[in-house]
């Protein structure tokens, strides 16, 4: 424990964000950080409690306690490989990690838990400026071939540590650069992505083989594949969008949340898009329908490309300011959630539903909403229902559907492969990962489906191990 009383005498400080008057002109990282010192007291505020409920809600299982300590010491370098002995890239998760962690902290029982997520991106950031991080390629090689299909945090994961196994690994991704849902489904503001590439560079002196622009099911085929790799490990996400099946969904206008962050991170890294496929809500009254964290992600994108005016609906009611009696601690707090990007200008609505779009000659113009209130029925079951009169019509020029992803694609590769899936179509697997087909294993959200990135660090760890186990046992 840094200072035995840290948590009585300090005050939980955050770094906030940079003015909202700056910030929405450009698409830099809008979290700004504390000094050293401030960093250090926030750090003696871990009480390494008996019980750390902090690592217990991690999902990579991070020894928060221990690398806090090493922080509050001034110990960078052994707070660094603490924090990266659970975790392939802390500087990404210190950055887009809604911080389960700090909301199991004993002290989010009064709302002063540590400040868990920030610690841990200065604690990475320090540590590359201090060149405490180096390239560590492993010193034996195995004779093992590993195929990791998808690029994404679970893939990402799950090649470092095969890699560092001593396996030849190759990453094999679709689109034109390496990183999956971090390279183009999160906004520049919220994660740079030369804290990606930084990594990524460090991967490739350790020895992991990058294949972009290679659609595999097409460019390679399921023979190939299973002969010229002994393993191969499924992390393709679950790409398929939710759909929103009304009345004019085909009208120019409205688009997949994802076509629109995709393009615009595109656009940030220097790539120019063809006219006429420009996806641009400058001028524009702006319709974000879903709640989350892709919601939140249009919204500031919006923002910044000079929306005339920016809603954001979400069909559920909108959840309470603080915890209610049926949601204790140390569990996530199912409660109102307000991102920079919400306080940058956006108009929130719930319990709206969408009824149907109206355009003109093909061209979105309008959206017909209706209030919507949720009853339960004799079984507890939820049901919704529209209130009677409560139809409104908004004039609206873009809208992004951001609510969610049911599965992974199935055409392509996964059908090719022959692989089984569950009751709600992801990738069936069994408790080491493996698919129904022999050496092909599967991890993320391809087999999870859709959830946060650190679920998908996780499960690329788990099926680094159990690809390990079951090659060294061949």
């Amino acid at each position: 424990m840094g200072d035995p009383r840290g948590f009585i005498t300090v005050r939980r400080l955050d770094a906030g964000y940079r003015p909202r008057e700056e910030r929405i002109f450009d698409y830099g990282e809008v979290e700004q950080t504390l000094n050293e010192n401030d960093r250090k007291l926030q750090a003696s505020r871990c009480m390494d409690c008996g019980i750390p409920f902090c690592h217990w809600g991690c999902p990579v299982g991070s020894k928060i306690p221990e690398w806090q300590d090493a922080v509050y010491r001034g110990n960078k370098e052994e707070a660094y490989y603490i924090l990266h002995s659970t975790n392939s890239f802390p500087e990404i998760t210190g950055r887009i990690c809604p911080a389960p962690c700090e909301k199991s902290c004993v002290l989010a029982i009064h709302e002063e838990a540590v400040t868990i997520r920030e610690n841990e991106c200065a604690t990475v950031e320090q540590a590359f400026e201090a060149g405490f991080i180096k390239a560590n390629p492993p010193l034996t090689r195995t004779g093992k071939k590993v195929a990791v299909i998808g690029s994404g945090p679970a893939g990402l994961s799950a090649a470092d540590l095969l890699n560092r196994a001593g396996h030849s690994v190759t990453v094999f991704e679709k689109n034109d650069a390496i990183g999956g849902l971090l390279r183009y489904g999160i906004p520049d503001f919220k994660l740079n992505k030369r804290v990606i590439d930084r990594r990524l560079a460090l991967f490739v002196d350790e020895g992991i083989e990058f294949k972009p622009n290679v659609n595999v099911g097409v460019d390679i085929d399921k023979k190939k594949l299973l002969n010229d790799f002994d393993a191969v490990v499924l992390a393709m996400g679950a790409e398929n969008a939710r759909n929103l099946e009304v009345e004019g969904r085909d009208l120019k206008g409205v688009y997949y949340a994802m076509e629109f962050l995709k393009q615009q991170n595109k656009v940030v890294a220097g790539q120019e898009i063809p006219e006429g496929e420009r996806i641009l809500a400058e001028g524009k009254n702006v319709l974000v329908i879903g709640g989350g964290d892709t919601g939140s992600d249009c919204v500031g994108t919006s923002v910044r490309q000079k929306a005339n005016s920016v809603t954001q609906i979400e069909i559920l009611p909108k959840p309470p300011e603080k915890r209610e009696d049926n949601n204790p601690w140390p569990y996530w707090p199912n409660t109102l959630r307000t991102s920079s990007s919400h306080q940058e200008g956006c108009t929130r609505r719930w319990n709206m539903n969408t009824k149907r779009f109206i355009g003109e000659n093909g061209v979105l113009k309008q959206v017909e909403l209706v209030q919507v209130e949720w009853t339960k029925d004799a079984n507890g079951r939820w049901l919704m229902n529209e209130v009677e009169g409560s139809a409104e019509i908004m004039n609206v020029d873009l809208v992004l559907l951001s609510m969610g992803f049911t599965q992974p694609v199935h055409t392509g590769l996964l059908e090719s492969l022959g692989v089984d899936f569950d009751q709600r179509g992801n990738v069936k697997v069994n408790e080491q990962k493996q698919t129904s087909v022999d050496k092909i294993f599967a991890a993320g959200d391809v087999e999870r489906g859709a959830s946060l990135v650190v679920h998908a660090i996780q499960a690329g760890k788990v099926v680094a191990q159990n690809v390990d186990a079951h090659l060294r046992n061949k």
